[in-house]
């Protein structure tokens, strides 16, 4: 959420900011602005009004003593309390639509973002060397059906498109993957946690993810209970609500933090034919970064979390880029983002598999995080930044690619040898 004081002093500047997003909210702001006149004028009104009724009512036990007639105070008195029923009703709706509008706005990108869409991202560096074969390569759905790792087809009959299975030296191969980033977090200081993979509306609220895109998970009915779940279609979403409505004290930050969940979510399942197989679906595994801090200290934590996650794909062993996204291209909560992009071969392409992000205050304004300055003894919004350390639906593909040999077996990234205990993966009989 975006602070109405910012809004309210440069609403130009903010107008011109989100259009730099590709959404033009120029109406919207004019129309919060009035809302919050209106907000105002009519909580003015209202303590103007009870602070009449309160003389009032104590000048009645006087003017009874008087013997005097109180009946027009009385009536005084009804008009009051009337007028600031009234006023309540009013306030109720203008506060809802005001509610409303400033959920419904964007983040403010950073200045130093271009602005426009994906054609205006600009790749920072290339680390590694492009994979070179002396052989016809073969499409990860040809490799991972050849060593018995994925069953797509029984995937898809169980939960139907969009979705495989793993099996065997698969499994093992994507549970390796995940030991190799949490022992990574781990050791970089990070806590483990394991969050609910169902969640409350809240969590979509507080994330930036609702109401903007609630049709875009899968949500949950509950003949018993009223409330809207959903299953998380990131960790992101139930980690940064962790300390919803919360003051953290400031000797505790950064809070830094990490969690494995699988990631449901309804956008996926491209029939693109260079997108077979798992570089979509409807459910994949996911390890996400997250770090509360100060203001002060939010640039170099996005530093932190882009590093960790260029490092884990490169501990894999892979050629990959990390990409600037231009202000369109970033998502709606968040003020920068970088994507680390691997090739995968057969797609001639890279494709995301980490994206680092800073909401700056964003997400902390609508879920109402904040920490105690020490200095001051005042609350203030925290920072909250993201990070996927990392999804493994496009390492997976990528690995058993670029790491193919000539008779279909793939060898494994040494980080993953201990996991696997072995150096090749090849066909068992």
């Amino acid at each position: 959420m975006l602070d109405i004081k910012l809004i309210k002093e440069t609403p130009d500047a903010v107008k011109a900011g989100l259009r730099a997003k590709e959404v033009d909210c120029d109406a919207t702001i004019d129309r919060i602005l009035e809302l919050d006149e209106a907000r105002r004028a009519l909580i003015a009104s209202t303590e103007e009004r009870k602070a009449r009724q309160n003389k009032v009512s104590k000048e009645i036990p006087l003017l009874k003593k008087q013997g005097k007639d109180v009946a027009p105070i009385f009536a005084e008195m009804a008009e009051l309390k009337a007028g600031i029923a009234e006023d309540a009703v009013k306030l109720d709706a203008v506060m809802a639509e005001y509610r409303s509008l400033m959920l419904s706005l964007p983040n403010l990108p950073d200045a130093d973002l271009l602005p426009g869409g994906k054609e205006n991202n600009q790749p920072l560096r290339y680390v590694g060397e492009k994979p070179v074969f002396d052989f016809e390569p073969k499409h990860h759905v040809d490799l991972c059906q050849g060593l018995g790792l994925i069953d797509y087809e029984r995937g898809v009959k169980l939960a139907g498109a969009g979705n495989w299975m793993y099996t065997g030296m698969g499994a093992r191969l994507e549970w390796a993957l995940l030991n190799y980033f949490i022992d990574t977090h781990t050791a970089d200081g990070y806590d483990f946690i394991l969050p609910p993979h169902m969640l409350e509306y809240m969590c979509g609220e507080t994330a930036g993810q609702f109401p903007k895109f609630a049709d875009e998970v899968y949500k949950i009915a509950n003949p018993t209970d009223d409330r809207i779940h959903y299953m998380l279609p990131t960790a992101e979403a139930a980690l940064c609500s962790i300390y919803r409505d919360e003051i953290v004290p400031e000797a505790d930050l950064p809070k830094k933090l990490f969690a494995y969940t699988p990631c449901f979510r309804r956008e996926a399942g491209s029939h693109r034919a260079d997108e077979r197989g798992m570089v979509r679906g409807h459910q994949f595994n996911k390890v996400e970064m997250f770090q509360f801090c100060r203001p002060e200290d939010s640039d170099a934590a996005f530093e932190e979390l882009v590093t960790k996650a260029e490092k884990l794909v490169e501990g894999l062993g892979f050629h990959f880029r990390t990409v600037k996204l231009a202000a369109g291209d970033c998502s709606a909560s968040m003020a920068r983002t970088y994507d680390i992009e691997i090739l995968i071969p057969s797609m001639d392409g890279y494709k995301e598999v980490s994206s680092v992000s800073n909401a700056r205050d964003y997400q902390a304004r609508r879920g109402n995080i904040r920490f105690r300055r020490e200095s001051t003894g005042k609350p203030e919004f925290l920072h909250t930044l993201n990070g996927s350390g990392l999804a493994t639906s496009r390492i997976f593909p990528a690995l058993v690619e670029q790491n193919q040999m000539a008779d279909g077996s793939v060898k494994v990234p040494e980080v993953l040898q201990k996991y696997l205990g072995c150096e090749v993966i090849r066909k068992t009989k």
